[in-house]
């Protein structure tokens, strides 16, 4: 999941960074964040085991839902790269 996350933030040029809590196997999630701002969670692998596309289309297709955000404007300005994103 770590790859699509990163290949999608060097796609949109975002940054990328992983966080861990330990060793313990648990959930994995993803968070857009701007700035200062709250982290918004936009995927959580449920502790399941997942494909590099599904991961992709569920972070491409929240990733342009936020976009239509007033509150998330860098987004709408790359939101024909999130389309493209595959």
């Amino acid at each position: 999941m770590s790859m699509a996350a990163e290949k999608m933030a060097k796609l949109l040029k975002l940054s990328f960074e992983i966080v861990t809590f330990g060793e313990k196997i648990t959930p994995i999630y993803v968070y857009y964040k701007n700035g200062d701002e709250e982290p918004i969670p936009i995927y959580c692998d449920k502790g399941e085991k997942t494909n590099m596309q599904e991961v992709c289309t569920a972070l491409r297709n929240m990733m342009f839902v936020l976009s239509f955000h007033p509150k998330h404007s860098a987004l709408k300005q790359i939101r024909n790269g999130i389309m493209q994103f595959s």
